[in-house]
């Protein structure tokens, strides 16, 4: 049988892609049986970005990103965690001293973080395929459309693309985005407030110190309405979602609303086809989960991979079904967590309220039971 054009495929040049195909690189003997496959960006106006987010990064993600040379040059630390539920008493505090670490996170603009990411693999020795793939078809080996051309491979690793077919939750839920100027910034602490609408969180912005991120998750005609409204008034409807802690809260920038929903399907679609990032799962915004879980995905494959390499003539299935079954716990706990959270604390139930607020408060009072989850969204489950 003649070989495949390629060891690898990888489908997806968002941020989880560029990760995989870096990783993947500095393991394999000759990077350029790689192939990263995502059409050429399209065109912007000057100073217009790609992608209006800005990202929390857990200290995990951002000690993967420092060594494979991708991190940016600006980042908001993240030292504390502030989380409260409004209109109830108990809060929580999450403190990196409490977790032996310089900082729990960052926050980096979407497009900074992928232009760092495009950089270093360029200079990787992969082979970049500026065209739209098709979809994979499974087999020994897995073959794809590319422009013109079949391509073919012994493995094909997607990262994003359609979304996953399995578990499917829609919230009821729009995210509101915009950047928040605060009379009084706190530096380096972050504040996730559970509402009776969904969860709000303003985080460290990288572009200012009394700047925030605003994440702010309500239903969908409220986010139409906060959508159409004037600067005051938006800052206005904030502050009493929010309250005082930060002192006058002004809208500084543009908002942005996403439908929220939450995707998970099968980490293998098929012989040679294997999921990671967006192509994996899709979660609700809450504790800034997404891109984490995805990034763990990337560095998990890659090391499983690794010993495959020097032997691609070898069956990849049985290594990519190694993958999976590790994958299946930190995937889980995080999907656990993401979709459970913003549902009990949006109930209209008083009781169930009442519940989530002694429960902060109880994490608040008892590290023993608060480090376990706290570890979790710092790093996720890595072995």
């Amino acid at each position: 049988m003649t070989s495949p054009a390629y060891d690898l495929m990888i489908v997806g040049t968002g941020p989880v892609g560029c990760a995989l195909a870096l990783c993947l690189a500095r393991r394999a003997p000759d990077p350029g049986r790689i192939a990263l496959l995502g059409p050429q960006p399209a065109p912007r106006a000057a100073g217009e970005a790609i992608d209006p987010r800005t990202l929390a990064l857990n200290h995990g993600s951002r000690t993967l990103l420092e060594s494979l040379g991708a991190w940016p040059a600006h980042a908001a630390e993240i030292l504390t965690v502030h989380v409260s539920q409004a209109g109830h008493l108990g809060r929580t505090l999450i403190d990196r001293r409490d977790l032996g670490v310089p900082r729990l996170g960052c926050v980096v603009s979407y497009d900074a973080v992928l232009a760092a990411l495009h950089a270093a693999a360029a200079g990787s020795g992969i082979r970049r395929i500026l065209e739209r793939p098709g979809r994979p078809q499974p087999g020994r080996p897995v073959r794809l459309r590319a422009g013109e051309a079949d391509l073919d491979a012994h493995a094909v690793l997607i990262s994003d693309g359609e979304r996953p077919h399995g578990v499917h939750r829609e919230y009821g839920q729009h995210a509101v985005l915009s950047t928040i100027r605060a009379a009084r910034p706190e530096a380096g602490r972050a504040f996730e407030r559970f509402t009776r609408h969904g969860p709000l969180a303003l985080l460290p912005h990288p572009d200012g110190a009394d700047l925030y991120s605003l994440v702010w998750c309500v239903p969908p005609a409220r986010a139409q309405a906060l959508e159409a409204m004037a600067d005051a008034a938006f800052g206005a409807e904030l502050q009493r979602a929010f309250g005082q802690r930060l002192g006058a809260l002004r809208k500084v920038g543009a908002v942005h609303v996403f439908p929220l929903s939450m995707h998970a399907g099968p980490a293998l679609r098929g012989t040679g086809v294997a999921t990671v990032g967006n192509a994996a799962q899709t979660l609700h915004p809450v504790a800034g989960q997404g891109l984490n879980l995805g990034l763990r995905d990337a560095a998990q494959l890659a090391g499983t991979l690794a010993p495959w390499l020097a032997r691609p003539q070898d069956d990849v299935q049985p290594v990519l079904a190694h993958f999976a079954r590790r994958r299946r716990l930190d995937r889980g706990l995080t999907l656990a967590v993401t979709d459970t959270l913003p549902r009990v604390f949006a109930t209209g139930n008083p009781l169930t309220r009442h519940l989530g607020g002694a429960a902060l408060a109880a994490l608040d009072l008892l590290p023993a039971l608060r480090a376990p989850l706290a570890r979790h969204l710092l790093q996720g489950q890595r072995g």
